[in-house]
């Protein structure tokens, strides 16, 4: 009930929870709602105090945001502002579920719900996981009801919305309803195409855009790098290096191009070129403080090196990471321990493991004990390589004991395989790389019998091996010329 003695304290109030709402501090509006709930005044506050409690940092406010969207109805005459900056917020702070039922308050009071309100429930339905298909569904039903859906920021939101829910067809569809496309939505679709290793369609998307538009952006093109990076097509990565080249911007000084040409041309083989770009960015060394090689793009040259079997490289290149001042990472030395493995370099495997836990402080992961794992066993300390693999088990699982299983493997150690697979597969028992390693270690052996019982164990488990697959590149890329046309 409005009690007319509060009309005079209304400028006041109103006053007061715009400071609230600056601060972000949930107690400063508390005792204003109690205020507004005792003068009858909450329905026309409604949507302003909601949205304090929605930028307010902290979980402790939870409870007030649920009171507010499940008690009384507000008051419709509220402008949407405040309700569009409430969902929007909710989103960011990771409570999609709260931002859809904001919106749907606003839809129920029939406030017009306008592009920035449908990108806003579009985002929450993203987040939402388990709600996420049914929320974005009824979003996008709306959408095209009211004829928002083919506002590009809208449909690029719908885009990445069928990108997240995996349904790629449905995501080709919403981009090729948007009338003026941009890059942001070309790229959405891109990334969803890449990330499914969809290669013929990412081509096609490609050279859709560099014929027709939305012109490519340096995201279009670290995209397509990584994309012939995985395909592996060295033509046409060689045609994104000369395109970037020919534009004129000075390449040297982007160090995540760099990394994506280096793994490019890794990926493909060319690790004489991947060498090239990493030295482009060596003469800047000079300027390190600009980042000209960070410790991405170290690592990007130490996998190329391993990923050819160029394995004292990788150790050469790590010392020379070392030497110029870069602290590696612990995917670097996943890679050079990686290496110390393959060689069998013992001595340099422990010093750079040793080195990993008490110079740069980086507690070991399930990779790093696996590769010194396989390295003892390589060694010919299989004893050791138990003890290690039981004190890294807790952390490193299934990989460690895996690790373990594919030197035994190598070695021919069947009864110290068939051990570490039954640890691997308490940890995880429907891992099926398991099966097929104690399968190969069972092969090497002769040992048809017990790979029968494996099998039958499989099928009784319904676990199936995945079927392998190539990328060929039949023809040269270079024979494409409409490929890259773009204007200078």
């Amino acid at each position: 009930m409005y009690v007319p003695y509060e009309r005079e304290l209304l400028p006041h109030l109103s006053l007061l929870l715009d400071q609230a709402l600056q601060s972000g501090n949930p107690r400063a509006a508390a005792p204003l709602h109690a205020r507004l709930l005792k003068a009858g005044l909450l329905a026309r506050f409604h949507a302003r105090l909601f949205l304090c409690y929605a930028v307010a940092s902290g979980r402790r406010n939870l409870l007030s945001l649920h009171r507010l969207l499940g008690g009384a109805p507000p008051d419709a005459a509220a402008g949407c502002f405040q309700w569009n900056a409430a969902v929007s917020s909710l989103v960011r702070r990771g409570l999609p579920s709260l931002a859809a039922r904001a919106f749907s308050v606003m839809h129920g009071l029939g406030l017009p719900l306008c592009s920035y309100a449908l990108c806003s429930a579009i985002a929450a339905a993203v987040a939402a996981a388990e709600e996420a298909a049914a929320l974005g569904m009824q979003a996008h039903a709306y959408t095209v009801k009211s004829g928002w859906a083919s506002a590009v920021f809208v449909g690029g939101a719908l885009v990445n919305l069928y990108v997240k829910l995996g349904g790629m067809g449905d995501a080709r569809k919403m981009f090729d309803e948007i009338p003026l496309k941009n890059a942001t939505c070309a790229n959405t679709l891109l990334m969803g195409y890449v990330n499914a290793k969809l290669w013929p369609e990412s081509l096609a998307l490609v050279r859709e855009m560099l014929a027709a538009g939305p012109p490519p952006d340096d995201f279009t093109l670290s995209a397509a790098l990584r994309m012939f990076a995985e395909m592996p097509a060295a033509g046409l990565g060689k045609q994104v290096h000369a395109h970037l080249l020919r534009r004129g911007q000075p390449i040297e000084e982007d160090a995540l191009l760099l990394s994506l040409l280096v793994e490019m041309y890794g990926n493909c083989g060319r690790v004489g070129e991947a060498r090239r770009v990493f030295e482009t960015a060596g003469g800047r060394v000079a300027e390190a403080e600009r980042g000209a090689r960070d410790v991405v793009l170290w690592t990007s040259m130490l996998n190329a090196h391993s990923r050819n079997g160029q394995f004292p490289d990788v150790a050469r290149t790590f010392d020379e990471m070392l030497a110029e001042g870069t602290p590696p990472d612990g995917v670097a030395f996943v890679a050079v321990l990686s290496a110390c493995s393959r060689t069998a370099d013992l001595a340099g495997g422990l010093a750079y493991f040793q080195s990993m836990t008490e110079d740069h402080r980086i507690s070991p992961w399930p990779e790093h004990y696996g590769c010194v794992v396989h390295l003892l066993c390589m060694a010919g300390e299989t004893k050791k390589a138990w003890e290690l693999a039981e004190g890294g088990g807790t952390a490193g699982g299934v990989r460690v004991w895996g690790a373990l299983l594919a030197a035994c493997s190598e070695l021919g150690d069947v009864e110290m395989g068939k051990r570490a697979a039954r640890r691997a597969l308490e940890e995880d028992p429907g891992n099926v790389g398991v099966y097929v390693e104690l399968c190969n270690l069972y092969a090497r052996q002769g040992m048809w019998g017990e790979i029968e019982l494996l099998r039958k164990e499989m099928n009784q488990r319904g676990l199936k091996k995945e079927v392998g697959s190539s990328w060929l590149e039949q023809r040269p890329y270079s024979a494409t010329p409409d490929l890259y046309k773009l204007p200078l």
